[in-house]
């Protein structure tokens, strides 16, 4: 799948994810909305989660994933105006140092990573992540859900998983 992100440009350069994908030409950076081209969009707020049904259908490119770069602190709704079919990623727990264990707060290659296991597209999402040092660390957090999430049929599923497995996770804290 192409990879293809919407670059703010306002956090440490020395950590971002996004442009060390494109240093490798795994992604491609695009400084402004209207530059950064249609595609499954992965977006914290949109309504409907991401699931393997987003690779079929008709409308933006389904062969292609959008990420919006940017620092979780400035992150806001209106940030993640751009063109395409707009899906949000299932609870999944970083595995990046600056964000380690916190629950839906993945830097982008974690994003797109995770995307991408859903999409039934692991071997991509193990070769991004190969360029991290920690890169294993976000695929062995999360290799159950990431299973059981990309053997579903819709986002309905998708949830109904994700509900399951933080149910289950829940018990196994008390």
């Amino acid at each position: 799948m192409e990879l293809h992100v919407r670059y703010e440009g306002d956090d440490d350069p020395k950590k971002c994810s996004a442009r060390r994908l494109a240093k490798f030409d795994d992604a491609e950076l695009h400084r402004s909305t209207r530059a950064t081209p249609p595609g499954i969009v992965l977006n914290p707020f949109a309504d409907q989660a991401l699931s393997p049904a987003d690779r079929e259908g008709t409308g933006a490119r389904r062969d292609r994933l959008v990420a919006l770069d940017c620092s979780w602190e400035t992150a806001e709704r209106e940030a993640f105006d751009l063109e395409g079919v707009h899906r949000s990623l299932p609870f999944l727990v970083a595995g990046n140092p600056v964000n380690y264990g916190t629950a839906f707060q993945l830097n982008t290659v974690e994003a797109f990573a995770g995307a991408l296991c859903i999409l039934g597209e692991r071997e991509q999402a193990e070769g991004i992540l190969d360029r991290f040092s920690w890169g294993h660390t976000f695929l062995e957090l999360n290799e159950e859900p990431l299973r059981r999430y990309a053997d579903c049929a819709d986002s309905t599923e998708v949830l109904a998983v994700q509900d399951d497995y933080l149910a289950d996770e829940g018990e196994g804290e008390a």
